[in-house]
């Protein structure tokens, strides 16, 4: 299947795995595709697979890869010595804060990398350094990361299948089908109509210091990643070591500020791409299908690229997630081709729009549900 062909890097090693699992062959006479399926799309989409081996456009490029561990690592150093040198009054504190969010979202931009194989051959390499970003660098764990974030590209929007979705319907009310039967249901968890106002408030300063920051100590305690956790200790020893004995009392104050900073500019990325889209029941689509309706592009220009870590290429990192982030604009005029052929919508829209359309969207669902609720 395309999923599982776009998840597993090394083929080998999982097909000798498969071979317990097979219990039959298909008859003659049965189809190879399921019904809900676009045949011709998912030919066509294996075809452009195989030109992407054949180009070899999932080969990393692990100077590009070293250059931004190298810059991320400078920032992380520079963070610190503009503290060390020039006091903790307001404006190195602030300019040192900057940094400091700086360092720690190219670093999530990183391991989000990493976190896809994308950055080595070998998958252990991977992994290794994966550990060494998100849990050292960053203080979450890797495997929890890799738990949900595998989830939410297996299927994009698909309610109670995306993780990335779980907000609705306690915090929002999402996509225009579930507001209005949430409506319907007279259910209220929230003000739904006035969400993209509190959206400002909520979601983008507060995921990362409360949700996140609690989910992932508890997924790895529970699910008993003891590796991670140590990784994820030596986080928090070299940063209140090093922060503390310059900031002091102060040093709550640079961590939750940064965390919250750092959450902003996250969520803002990450949903830019996928709230404004549709949101829905699995519906059992093929591979190209399912993510196209899930994702947008977002306009490519150096900055969009480094500030988004090229997430603002979202269609294609969802149909080759293991493709090395740099050669996102080399395959995307093939993907906008093969969309074309089969009249699959390719958005691609400027940054500030893509931002705009979170709220937008919000506010469209927020009325969508009012209005049902009030409906008698």
């Amino acid at each position: 299947q395309d999923a599982f062909v776009a998840f597993h890097a090394d083929k080998g090693l999982v097909n000798k795995y498969l071979k317990p699992l097979q219990i039959g062959e298909l008859a003659p006479d049965q189809p190879s595709i399921e019904p809900t399926k676009n045949e011709t799309l998912v030919k066509d989409f294996r075809e452009l697979r195989a030109t992407v081996e054949r180009m070899g456009l999932l080969e990393p490029n692990q100077l590009f890869f070293f250059l931004l561990l190298a810059h991320i690592l400078l920032l992380d150093a520079a963070a610190w010595l503009v503290l060390f040198y020039f006091g903790t009054s307001l404006l190195p504190f602030v300019f040192s804060l900057l940094l400091l969010t700086i360092s720690q979202v190219q670093a999530s931009w990183l391991q989000h990398d990493l976190g896809h194989l994308s950055v080595f051959r070998k998958t252990k390499w991977n992994h290794l350094l994966h550990k060494f970003v998100m849990c050292h660098l960053i203080g979450a764990s890797a495997k929890w990361w890799t738990l949900l974030h595998s989830q939410h590209h297996a299927k994009p929007n698909c309610f109670h299948k995306d993780p990335d979705i779980d907000m609705h319907p306690f915090l929002f009310t999402l996509g225009k089908k579930f507001s209005v039967e949430l409506g319907i249901k007279k259910k209220k968890y929230m003000p739904y109509n006035h969400q993209h106002k509190y959206f400002f408030i909520t979601l983008p300063p507060l995921l990362f210091p409360t949700y996140f920051h609690c989910h992932t100590f508890y997924i790895a305690y529970t699910k008993k990643y003891w590796a991670d956790l140590a990784w994820m200790l030596t986080f928090y020893i070299r940063f209140f070591y090093t922060y503390g004995s310059l900031l002091e009392t102060k040093i709550n104050s640079l961590i939750s500020l940064h965390r919250m900073l750092e959450s902003s500019w996250f969520v803002w990325v990450s949903q830019m791409n996928h709230i404004p889209m549709d949101i829905d029941y699995d519906k059992n689509l093929d591979w190209m299908s399912t993510q196209l309706q899930a994702t947008c592009n977002v306009e490519q220009s150096l900055f969009n690229d480094w500030f988004t870590g090229h997430l603002n290429f979202q269609i294609e990192h969802h149909l080759f997630p293991s493709m090395p982030r740099h050669n996102y604009w080399k395959v995307a005029p093939l993907v906008k081709s093969l969309c074309a052929k089969h009249g699959l919508e390719y958005q691609c829209k400027p940054l500030l729009t893509a931002f705009a359309d979170i709220v937008y969207s919000l506010k469209s669902s927020g009325e969508l549900w009012h209005d049902a609720y009030l409906h008698k």
